[in-house]
């Protein structure tokens, strides 16, 4: 079995799991349950937000785990009505005692605010991260221009945003100081049925998910943290590190169509932007 203690990503000197167990939609005893699977798996990477309203859940996995806190990356995130300097930390320290923690790994602006001024909420985190509150800050689903801006205002460390082989962000990959998120991974269960993927996938021994995943993983500074709803896809999920993918089967992967834009609500920033 994989020990993903050693299957790490390093941005800046700093090694972080490469895949993590998200917990997007996963709640109750659902969260506590899949996240205490998780770390019994081996996983040390667990991503959850303020928005998903599981963070007592997770708090409670956490807690009850016999894994240290400190081996788990632990990441929440900050809802973008929340994205004043007060909101930012309020909904921080209400995450903290949720999560029965004094810190975070990494704190995310979850999504662009349109309401308040980006270099009050990026101030806020770094305050944040200088109050040892948050080990490390950054944002999600930030278009390219933006987070060059919100990179003005603080030292970011991680972007994430929707990553899988239907969608490709070539200006988003460019920064090589980042940790690169890619959450969706599975474009909501549509990899799991891509042809070219089954094919990839049956020559190694593998699932088409998993070879969405290596895809993924074999980019530069990236993680991913794929959600699984058992115990079976959770183990699945983190065995990707005993193969490699040819420089055929990634360029059958590249070529696919990237349409493939799964989460764009209403209040989305301007992806060209």
């Amino acid at each position: 079995m994989t020990d993903l203690t050693t299957a790490t990503v390093a941005v800046r000197g700093v090694e972080v799991p490469a895949v993590g167990y998200g917990t997007w939609q996963v709640t109750g005893r659902d969260a506590v349950e899949g996240v205490a699977d998780a770390l019994d798996l081996g996983y040390r990477h667990i991503d959850t937000a303020r928005m998903y309203g599981n963070e007592a859940e997770v708090g409670r996995a956490l807690a009850d785990s016999p894994v240290d806190r400190d081996d788990v990356w632990l990441t929440t995130k900050v809802w973008m009505d929340d994205a004043s300097a007060e909101g930012v930390r309020r909904s921080a320290e209400s995450s903290l005692s949720d999560l029965r923690t004094d810190h975070v790994d990494l704190l995310l602006l979850h999504w662009p605010s349109d309401d308040v001024p980006l270099a009050e909420t990026m101030q806020a985190l770094d305050a944040l991260q200088n109050d040892g509150k948050a080990r490390h800050i950054g944002v999600s689903n930030f278009p390219s221009g933006l987070l060059a801006e919100a990179r003005e205002h603080a030292d970011l460390f991680a972007h994430q945003f929707e990553f899988h082989p239907y969608l490709v962000q070539p200006p988003l990959l460019e920064p090589d100081d980042l940790l690169l998120e890619a959450y969706s991974p599975f474009a909501h269960g549509r990899m799991h049925k891509e042809s070219v993927l089954h094919d990839i996938g049956e020559a190694h021994g593998k699932s088409a998910g998993q070879v969405a995943l290596r895809w993924l993983l074999d980019k530069p500074n990236v993680a991913t943290i794929p959600k699984a709803s058992s115990h079976e896809r959770r183990l699945e999920n983190f065995e990707v590190f005993d193969f490699e993918l040819s420089d055929d089967d990634r360029a059958q992967i590249d070529a696919l169509p990237k349409d493939g834009r799964i989460l764009d609500p209403g209040f989305a920033p301007d992806w060209e932007g």
